[in-house]
C-alpha cells in the first residue's frame, strides 16, 4: 500500500509526467508528419512524358499541407508539369527514376511578384516554387528538367511578337527558387537543362544547397546553375556544374531598384564544387547594388573552358560595395581565364552612374594555381578603382599574362605567373 503524505510533491511529479507525454507525443507526432508520403500518382499523375501533371502535382501538394506536412513524391516516370507551388511543412522529393520535367507551355507559368535580373517586378515563375516558407526539402536522387533545348527549338518556330504589341511578355521559366525562405536546403538531385537560371534562391536565409549535379546544353541561354540573390547565411557544397552562363553567381540587386531595396548577399561558404564549362566558376555580380560581402569559395575545381573561375562584374549604375571575398585552395585545369574583374561589363545601353560608383574591395585569392590560356584582366573604374586585392601561394601557367587597370593596393608579391611570352602583367593606372 503506497500513503501519502502532506510532504510528498505528488501534484508537481504528476504535472511534470503529463508534460513530458505531450512533449514526446508533439516529437513523435511531427516526425510521423515529416514522414508521411504523398505520391504523385496517387492523384492522377501520370508518367508518360505526354500528359500536363500540373494540377495533379499541385493537388497532392494541397493535400499534404492540409493534412499537417510530410513529403510529395514524384515516383519513376517522366512527369510533365508547369509550375507547382510548394506550401508550408510540404518538401518534395524526386525519387530514383522519377523526372519532372517542364512544359513548354508559356501558359502554364503564371506571372508572379518576384525579381528578375535584379529589379523587383512581375516576371515568369519557376517550375517549382517555394515562397515563404520554413524548413522544407528539395532532394532527389531524381530528375528535374527544365526542357531548355526544346525552349530553343520553341523560339526558332514561334515568330516573337512585335514590341508594341498588348499581350504579357513571358520570359523563360526558371526551375526552382526559394523566395522569401528560411531554414530550406535542396540536395542530391540531377538538375537538368534550365530554360533559364536553375536554382534560385532571393531574400532567403539559412540556406544548405548540397550535392546537385547542373548541367545544361551549350547552346541555352541564361543557363546558370545557382543564383543566391539579396541572401544570408548560405552554404553550397559538393555541386558540380556544367552550363552556359555562370554556374554560381551572387547578386544584390541592379540599378535604382536595386539601391531602393538594398538588401545584401552577405555569409556565403562555397566548397568543395566542380565548375565546368560556363562563363564563371563563382562570379561576384553583376547586380551588386545592394552589396556582396563575407564570401568564402575553398576546395573547388574548375575546368573544361570555364571563362573565368574567379570574376567579379558591375557596371557604374549599379553602386553598391563588394567586399571582403576569398577564393582559396583552387586548382584550374585549361580555363580560359583565371581571373577576370570588369566594373564596365556588358555596357548595352547603360544607364547613368550611380550617385556612388560600385566598389570592390577587399579581396583575398589565395592558393589559386594551374594552366589556363590567359591569366586575365582587372579594369576598375577610373573614379572607382579596384582597391586593396592580395594574392598568396598563386602560381599560374599561362599563354597571355595579366592587365591590370584602374587599381589600388594590390598585393602582387604571392602571383607567379610562368609559360607567358613578354610581360607577365602588364599594369595600367596602378596606385
Amino acid at each position: 500500500m503506497i500513503y501519502l503524505t502532506n510532504n510528498f510533491p505528488f501534484p508537481r511529479i504528476l504535472k511534470a509526467a503529463v508534460m513530458l507525454v505531450t512533449v514526446l507525443a508533439f516529437i513523435f507526432a511531427s516526425a510521423f508528419k515529416a514522414g508521411k508520403k504523398y505520391v504523385i500518382t496517387d492523384f492522377g499523375a501520370t508518367g508518360d512524358s505526354v500528359f500536363l501533371n500540373t494540377k495533379a502535382i499541385q493537388s497532392a501538394i494541397d493535400k499534404c499541407s492540409t493534412e499537417g506536412g510530410g513529403t510529395v513524391v514524384v515516383p519513376a516516370g517522366i512527369f510533365i508539369s508547369g509550375s507547382v507551388f510548394l506550401k508550408q511543412g510540404v518538401s518534395l522529393q524526386v525519387a530514383e527514376g522519377g523526372v519532372l520535367k517542364g512544359s513548354l507551355n508559356p501558359g502554364d507559368y503564371p506571372q508572379i511578384d518576384t525579381r528578375w535580373e535584379g529589379e523587383e517586378r512581375k516576371w515568369t515563375a519557376c517550375l517549382v516554387n517555394a515562397i515563404g516558407l520554413r524548413g522544407i526539402k528539395i532532394t532527389g536522387p531524381g530528375r528535374i528538367d527544365g526542357s531548355g533545348e526544346l525552349w530553343n527549338e520553341r523560339a526558332r518556330r514561334v515568330a516573337p511578337q512585335p514590341s508594341s504589341s498588348a499581350a504579357p511578355r513571358y520570359g523563360r521559366p526558371r526551375l526552382i527558387g526559394f523566395q522569401n525562405c528560411t531554414g530550406i536546403e535542396i540536395s542530391g538531385l540531377y538538375i537538368n537543362n534550365q530554360a533559364s537560371w536553375g536554382v534560385f534562391v532571393l531574400y532567403s536565409r539559412n540556406v544548405k544547397i548540397s550535392k546537385l549535379k547542373i548541367t545544361a546544353a551549350h547552346t541555352i541561354p541564361s543557363s546558370d546553375g545557382i543564383d543566391i540573390d539579396s541572401s544570408q547565411d548560405v552554404l553550397i557544397t559538393g555541386c558540380d556544374i556544367d552550363v552556359n552562363d555562370d554556374c554560381i553567381s551572387i547578386k544584390a540587386g541592379k540599378d535604382e531598384d536595386g539601391l531602393r531595396v538594398n538588401r545584401p548577399s552577405e555569409d556565403i561558404l562555397v566548397e568543395k564544387c566542380r565548375f565546368g564549362y560556363g562563363h564563371g566558376g563563382v562570379a561576384m555580380g553583376s547586380e551588386t547594388s545592394g552589396g556582396i560581402r563575407n564570401v568564402l569559395v575553398r576546395n573547388c575545381v574548375a575546368e573544361a573552358e570555364n571563362w573565368a573561375p574567379i570574376r567579379f562584374k558591375s557596371q557604374p549604375s549599379r553602386g553598391g560595395v563588394v567586399e571582403n571575398i576569398t577564393y582559396k585552395d583552387i586548382t584550374l585545369k585549361n580555363t580560359k581565364k583565371a581571373f577576370e574583374f570588369n566594373m564596365a561589363w556588358r555596357m548595352v545601353n547603360p544607364k547613368p552612374p550611380a550617385k556612388i560608383l560600385p566598389v570592390v574591395r577587399n579581396v583575398k585569392i589565395i592558393n589559386v594555381s594551374g594552366t589556363v590560356a590567359t591569366v586575365g584582366d582587372m579594369n576598375g573604374l577610373p573614379e572607382s578603382p579596384v582597391l586593396g586585392v592580395t594574392f598568396k601561394k598563386c602560381t599560374i601557367t599561362a599563354s597571355k599574362g595579366f592587365v591590370i587597370g584602374h587599381a589600388r593596393n594590390v598585393d602582387l608579391a604571392g602571383l607567379k605567373i610562368v609559360g607567358v611570352t613578354g610581360e607577365p602583367i602588364i599594369r595600367n593606372n596602378i596606385q
